[in-house]
């Protein structure tokens, strides 16, 4: 589909029969948090979501499952440039994060586009994720996004590494609960001469 050409979709195809989905931007917003719960195990997150998406449950609980994620993914295979740092190279990080940066978010929509997000009564999903993605680069949200993104050359001035890594460590995004459990146990280890390489 072609924003510019197509209605955005309001339905989806299950079991060749059109499935009406909620296609509001807050069901993706709320169905993306809901992913990134690892204290929520993968069964009850797809009944979560899939709760999110439809009114009435589809019978065909897979066919629903891809109808879902194709509209989260806007009709698109692949999702990798929400989360890559965007130089193409290593391993993909998060740059944002709808709980963490909701604030930004907020103000970044209602500078740029005149956009309450708050006072919308309706934004098609595939609309909002077009205009997060345009928003401008002296957005204070995409320079906050960039210092996350951002890789730090060896051959980059001593001062300019400096500021670039407190920017990271000042605008880094919480770790996951099982993450920061685990980086506190290989502290706690270091710092009492212990063996960490059970932690690795």
């Amino acid at each position: 589909m072609n924003i510019l050409t197509d209605l955005l979709p309001k339905t989806v195809t299950v079991g060749g029969e059109k499935c009406p989905i909620n296609t509001d931007f807050r069901v993706s917003i709320r169905f993306e948090l809901l992913m990134q719960n690892a204290s929520l195990p993968d069964q009850d997150k797809a009944l979560k979501a899939l709760e999110l998406y439809y009114p009435r449950a589809p019978c065909d609980a897979q066919g629903a499952c891809d109808g879902m994620l194709w509209l989260y993914r806007c009709g698109k295979e692949e999702t990798a440039r929400q989360e890559e740092s965007g130089d193409g190279g290593g391993e993909a990080r998060r740059v944002y994060d709808f709980a963490y940066d909701a604030d930004y978010i907020y103000a970044a929509f209602l500078a740029q586009y005149g956009v309450d997000l708050q006072e919308t009564a309706y934004l098609h999903w595939w609309k909002f994720r077009a205009m997060f993605w345009a928003l401008d680069e002296n957005c204070e949200f995409v320079k906050i996004m960039g210092y996350r993104a951002m890789r730090i050359p060896a051959k980059m001035p001593k001062e300019q590494k400096a500021f670039y890594r407190r920017m990271k460590r000042i605008h880094a995004l919480p770790l996951p609960k099982d993450e920061k459990e685990k980086q506190d146990a290989i502290t706690k280890a270091l710092m009492n001469g212990g063996d960490v390489s059970g932690l690795l």
